[in-house]
C-alpha cells in the first residue's frame, strides 16, 4: 500500500433518492461528485473500498500540461486552472504546487518529438522551454549526467495523491453531497429503457443519473448491462523514498527514472513508462482492440498469463445478480504486488544520477490498476444505449492530473451545460461507431 490517505468520514443518511450517483471514489469520482455539488445537485458518491484507495493513491502526483496527447490537451490545461483555484476554493490541502517539471534526455529523437509537440500546443496558448544542454543541467543540478537537451513547462506542478481524492470528496460534502464507502454498487436499476437508480449493497437508490467512474471495475460494471467498455489494465509500480535533502526540487523525467519531491522531503519514484501485463480474460476479449498500442510500447512492457484473474478482480469471468454479494464486495480494495525488481532499478539509477542521494533508501512500494483505453484517451461521455449511464473511465496513467477538469466536464454532460471543453475525443461510441482509433500519442 502506498502513504496512509486521508480519511474521509461517511455521510449519515442513507439515501433512498438523489439526482445524480457517482460509482467510484477515485480522482475522478471525488471531482466529478465536488463539481456537481457546486452546482447544487444532490449527489450520492458510492465507493466499495475507502475514497482514493486505490490509483488515485498509487500514482506519481504529476499535475502537466506537457506532452499531453493532444486530444487531451485543453481538458489538461482546464484541470491545472482547477488545481490552482481548488485550495481556496475548498479550504482542503491537496498538495498542489506549481513547481513546474523538466524531462531531461540524452537523446535527440526526444527533443525533436518535445519541439514538434511544442509548435502544436502553442496553438492551445500553452508554452514550454526547449532546453540546451546547458539549461537542462541547470535545472537538474547534482545531476551526473551530461544532458542533450530536455524540455521545462513552467507552469506545471504536483500534489499529493493520498490526499487530493480524499480531499475533493470532504470538499463535496460541505457542499451538500452525501458519501459512503464500504457500499459496492452491484448495478443499475433500469426501467424503460433508461437508467433510474443503483443497486447496493445497502439498497436501492433512485436516481436519474449514474456516473460510473470505477477506474479498473469500470469494464466489468458495464458489461454486465451489455455495455461493451474496451479497457486493459495495466500494473504500474512506484515507492516512496524516506526523506532526505530536497536536491530534485519539481517533477523530474529521465530515461531511467522519474519522481517529484514529496511534501515530507521524500520522494515518489518510479522507472519511466515501464509496465506490467497480466493477461486475463478482458486482455483476451480486447486483444485485437489493443494489440496496435501493444506494438508501440511492448519493449517497455512485462507480460504474463494470470490464471487467477480469472477467477477475482476486475477481469473475472461470470455474473451476478443485485440481491447477493458481487465481485466489488469480494475485492474492496485493488492492491497488487510492486515489481521488486523495478524496485531497485529505480532508486538505483536515481543514486548513480545524484551523488548526493546516494545513501536514499526506499520505505515503501506498491502496485497500482491503470485503467487504459486502446488510444490511451479516456472515456468521458454518456452511453446513447442507455440513456442515463455516464462513463468516466480510461484515464491511462493520465487521470490523477486531468482529474479536477474531468470533473469539471462530467459535471456539464450530466447537466446539460455548456462543456468546459469539447467532449468529442473523448465520446464513448469513438469504439463502436466505425471511427479511426488513432494510436496514442505522447504519454
Amino acid at each position: 500500500m502506498p502513504a496512509p490517505i486521508r480519511f474521509v468520514q461517511d455521510s449519515h443518511l442513507f439515501p433512498d433518492a438523489v439526482d445524480v450517483v457517482v460509482i467510484g471514489g477515485g480522482i475522478a469520482g471525488a471531482a466529478t461528485a465536488y463539481e456537481l455539488a457546486r452546482k447544487g445537485v444532490s449527489v450520492v458518491l458510492l465507493e466499495k473500498g475507502m475514497i482514493g484507495a486505490e490509483q488515485s493513491s498509487r500514482n506519481w502526483g504529476w499535475c502537466r500540461q506537457q506532452n499531453r496527447d493532444e486530444r487531451e490537451l485543453p481538458l489538461s490545461i482546464h484541470a491545472l486552472q482547477r488545481w490552482k483555484a481548488l485550495k481556496e476554493e475548498t479550504g482542503e490541502e491537496l498538495g498542489f504546487r506549481n513547481t513546474g517539471l523538466v524531462y531531461a534526455t540524452k537523446k535527440q529523437e526526444e527533443i525533436d518529438a518535445w519541439e514538434k509537440w511544442g509548435q502544436m500546443a502553442k496553438n492551445y496558448g500553452m508554452h514550454s522551454e526547449i532546453l540546451t544542454a546547458a539549461r537542462a543541467k541547470e535545472l537538474t543540478q547534482g545531476s551526473v549526467s551530461h544532458w542533450l537537451g530536455g524540455v521545462y513547462s513552467p507552469t506545471d506542478g504536483h500534489a499529493e495523491p493520498s490526499l487530493a481524492a480524499p480531499g475533493l470528496a470532504i470538499a463535496a460534502q460541505k457542499l451538500g453531497a452525501l458519501v459512503f464507502q464500504y457500499c459496492a454498487v452491484r448495478g443499475l436499476d433500469v426501467s424503460a429503457g433508461c437508467v433510474s437508480g443503483v443497486w447496493t449493497e445497502r439498497g436501492l437508490i433512485r436516481a436519474g443519473s449514474v456516473v460510473c467512474a470505477g477506474g479498473a471495475w469500470s469494464s466489468m460494471f458495464c458489461r454486465r448491462h451489455g455495455i461493451d467498455l474496451p479497457l486493459g489494465n495495466v500494473i504500474g509500480t512506484a515507492m516512496r523514498t524516506a526523506p532526505v535533502e530536497q536536491v530534485i526540487k519539481m517533477p523530474l523525467y529521465t530515461e531511467g527514472f522519474a519522481c517529484r519531491p514529496q511534501l515530507d522531503g521524500s520522494y515518489t519514484l518510479s522507472v519511466s513508462g515501464r509496465g506490467r501485463v497480466a493477461i486475463g480474460p478482458q486482455g483476451l476479449r480486447y486483444s485485437k482492440k489493443f494489440y496496435p498500442t501493444f506494438q508501440a510500447r511492448r519493449k517497455n512492457l512485462k507480460v504474463h498469463f494470470s490464471p487467477r484473474a480469472f477467477l477475482e478482480g476486475p477481469e473475472a469471468l461470470g455474473s451476478w445478480q443485485f440481491d447477493g454479494r458481487s465481485p466489488f464486495e469480494k475485492v474492496r480494495i485493488l492492491d497488487p504486488e510492486a515489481d521488486h525488481a523495478m524496485v531497485k532499478e529505480g532508486i538505483e539509477a536515481m543514486r548513480r544520477e545524484f551523488p548526493a542521494l546516494g545513501a536514499v533508501r526506499v520505505v515503501q512500494s506498491w502496485g497500482g490498476m491503470i485503467d487504459s483505453t486502446p488510444d490511451a484517451v479516456p472515456v468521458i461521455s454518456s452511453v446513447d444505449k442507455l440513456p442515463g449511464l455516464f462513463i468516466s473511465a480510461g484515464y491511462s496513467a493520465h487521470g490523477f492530473g486531468i482529474g479536477p477538469g474531468a470533473g469539471s466536464l462530467m459535471s456539464d454532460l450530466v447537466t446539460g451545460s455548456t462543456p468546459v471543453v469539447d467532449p468529442t475525443p473523448f465520446r464513448f461510441d469513438r469504439f463502436s461507431d466505425g471511427s479511426d482509433i488513432k494510436k496514442p500519442g505522447m504519454m
